[in-house]
């Protein structure tokens, strides 16, 4: 038989005896109040020692083996707070996880205190479990459980699956003639975790340009995402929405052209796949034209450096991640950093346009996910008034929101605290 898995409370009152993790701590002389470090993942500042304490009591309960397994710091961080949850005797006296410096939680031991460990652990022992009286944050997880959280042997988006029925014809946006007024809602309904439902649709606005013409531009909405092709003639098996890229000879004059254009169209295939799970976006090629992405300003790409990378053909591959882009525009609404890129550009049967004018290109396709630009508007908007300003998300079962700045940036703040996921240079 293996070795006993370790009882979280005598396990952790023996680290705070030690004292020898960072930031873990008595905070009393009678020794019923402890604090645990309690930084988000996605702050610039997070350091290895920030989650020691989760590292270990991975360590201790084999969840993890250095050397051996992947390190995944939101699992263990959620793990070890399912764990806490799940003991009567313990209780969370104040939640100081939101502040800017000393990011932390304190906890309290309610029944007869430290010591009286002598009688079996007879709560239930399950992994990211819990019970009615979890907290929010575990409720939290619980919603967004589809999204890519726990450490895969082969870390990636779910398989794109075949779309039983066709979409339906591209949707249009609410009006924001009417806006409905906001109430006092808690944390637990911020209206932008409609963002990361599964199911939910966004809208991506998708403009062609043909050697830097604009030849198309059309605004659609489909639970499978779209997919870029060149003909009308097509497998309608495949999943995604069908957006047709025009024949150049409706805009184009030069022949030669029009038939290097017409080369590559014929080249997407089954074509190019772009979809959402969870807080990322994915694509795939599904033809044989190489295409080239990269995240950049919506009014021209930034032809001035390489692309980001190359949109993979046997497989899927990220290509935006929502949690970087929320920490850009918090930092945006406070003054202190530039707006978020979002604009996904694909260079089409080329190289991508490095050191070169990118309309010599023959194909560019520029996808917005126009959920995100109405996000930067409205902190562009918003700034240092305190006025209410309305935002749109532009995904389906939504409507127009009024918001106060202040509002607005709880609501940014609140979900990055719910997208408990490590950064795209931790993957």
């Amino acid at each position: 038989m293996g070795t006993p898995k370790p009882r979280i409370l005598p396990w952790l009152v023996s680290q705070l005896d030690l004292g020898q993790l960072e930031g873990v701590a008595w905070v009393n002389k009678s020794r019923t109040r402890f604090r645990i470090p309690w930084k988000h993942g996605l702050r610039q500042d997070a350091q290895q020692e920030d989650f020691g304490i989760f590292q270990a009591w991975a360590e201790a309960t084999g969840a993890y083996v250095p050397g051996r397994d992947k390190p995944d710091l939101p699992t263990w961080k959620r793990n070890f707070r399912s764990a806490l949850n799940r003991k009567e005797g313990l209780r969370l006296a104040e939640d100081r996880s939101k502040d800017p410096h000393d990011p932390h939680k304190i906890y309290e031991f309610v029944n007869s205190g430290v010591g009286d460990f002598s009688q079996p652990d007879t709560s239930p022992d399950t992994n990211g479990g819990g019970s009615t009286s979890d907290t929010q944050e575990d409720i939290l997880d619980e919603l967004l459980g589809n999204m890519v959280l726990a450490p895969l042997p082969d870390p990636g988006p779910p398989s794109l699956a075949v779309a039983p029925e066709p979409c339906p014809q591209p949707l249009r946006s609410p009006s924001l003639d009417n806006p409905t007024p906001f109430p006092n809602l808690g944390p637990s309904e911020n209206p932008l975790k409609r963002l990361l439902v599964p199911g939910e649709e966004w809208e991506f606005e998708v403009t062609a340009f043909y050697r830097g013409r604009q030849v198309f531009q059309q605004t659609i909405s489909c639970p499978e995402g779209l997919r870029l092709v060149g003909s009308e003639v097509g497998d309608r098996t495949l999943p995604g929405w069908p957006v047709t890229l025009p024949d150049p000879g409706m805009s184009l004059t030069d022949r030669g052209v029009m038939s290097y254009v017409r080369h590559v169209l014929s080249c997407l295939g089954g074509g190019l796949a772009l979809w959402r799970a969870g807080q990322w976006l994915w694509a795939q090629r599904l033809g044989h034209c190489h295409t080239y992405w990269a995240v950049s300003e919506e009014l021209l790409p930034n032809s001035g450096h390489g692309p980001d990378g190359e949109v993979p053909k046997d497989k899927e591959g990220g290509v935006f991640d929502l949690g970087p882009f929320i920490v850009d525009l918090i930092t945006f609404t406070e003054g202190s950093g530039r707006s978020p890129r979002y604009a996904l550009w694909f260079c089409v049967g080329e190289s991508w346009p490095q050191d070169q004018p990118w309309t010599k290109r023959l194909v560019m396709v520029k996808v917005v996910p126009t959920c995100l630009r109405a996000l930067v508007e409205m902190a562009r908007v918003g700034g240092a008034s305190s006025l209410e300003n309305t935002v749109d998300l532009h995904i389906s079962n939504s409507h127009p929101l009024s918001l106060t700045s202040d509002q607005y940036k709880a609501y940014l703040q609140d979900l990055v605290e719910s997208m408990d996921f490590q950064g795209p240079g931790e993957t």
